[in-house]
């Protein structure tokens, strides 16, 4: 697929796009190979982003399989700290690599929402994906109340230093950043632009403290919040979002594929 590109500043080379699918608790096994396939059939060679999807665990090694020979890779939704161990109902890392799964999504806010996860816990989750080889995908972002309030900048904060304490600069790059306003995912509402930009710089100020700016410039940050064809290359055009984990528009192939395409134009 070829798509003309816009022009990048220099830090934006350093980034290539990336563009993850998170189904959360839909599609069986059998549906999610049928998604999937639709998928590659289009941009299952594409290079010039990255695409990742990550189905529920029950999927992983049909989509896995499904996935064999194409430039996709496979992403989890969450993984246990432990490597193995008497934790009934849990996945390790070790598992998730078997399956030659690439990418984790760790502290999603429905994970901090549903079932209580502490910024302490994703922490751990972090290192144990980090130590196995997993790049994850950590989610940070406000509740409603607190966007009101004016806390988002010090929410944030919080979650990224907390999230990432004790990654080393040399493990930093594998690190992918995911800012989504709990407001905004699956209600339909949107940041604008602006606000989206705005959280995404201040974001890549936070890492750049942490590690250095030439290691920061090189970390993606991905927007997270009801991204759809219709709103994303205006938020992909901005200089810290380097593309999106998408929720409700990953599970149906022609809005996917939209949004691959909207992050090839703009890389």
């Amino acid at each position: 697929m070829t798509i003309a590109s816009s022009p990048s500043t220099p830090s934006m080379l350093l980034r290539k796009k990336l563009i993850a699918g998170n189904w959360k608790m839909n599609k069986t096994s059998a549906d999610a190979v049928s998604l999937v396939k639709e998928i590659v059939t289009v941009v299952g060679k594409e290079h010039d982003v990255e695409i990742v999807v990550c189905p529920p665990f029950t999927a992983l090694e049909s989509v896995a399989r499904a996935l064999e020979g194409t430039a996709i890779k496979l992403g989890a939704q969450n993984m246990h700290t432990e490597p193995a161990g008497a934790y009934t109902g849990e996945i390790s890392a070790a598992m998730l690599r078997a399956l030659f799964t690439s990418y984790v999504i760790l502290g999603h806010s429905e994970r901090r929402t549903f079932f209580k996860e502490s910024d302490a816990l994703i922490n751990q989750k972090v290192l144990a994906a980090l130590k196995s080889q997993l790049k994850p995908i950590v989610c940070v972002g406000e509740t409603l109340q607190e966007r009101e309030s004016g806390a988002t900048l010090k929410v944030v904060q919080t979650q990224v230093e907390h999230g990432l304490q004790g990654v080393s600069k040399e493990l930093a790059t594998s690190v992918v950043i995911a800012y989504e306003p709990v407001w905004a995912i699956g209600t339909g509402r949107v940041a604008t632009t602006e606000q989206a930009q705005e959280v995404h710089a201040f974001i890549r100020s936070l890492l750049s403290k942490l590690f250095g700016e030439p290691v920061a410039q090189k970390i993606r940050i991905l927007y997270g919040g009801s991204m759809k064809p219709a709103n994303a290359p205006e938020l992909l055009a901005q200089k810290d979002i380097d593309g999106g984990l998408i929720g409700g528009a990953s599970l149906e192939a022609r809005s996917f594929v939209d949004l691959v395409k909207a992050a090839a134009a703009t890389k």
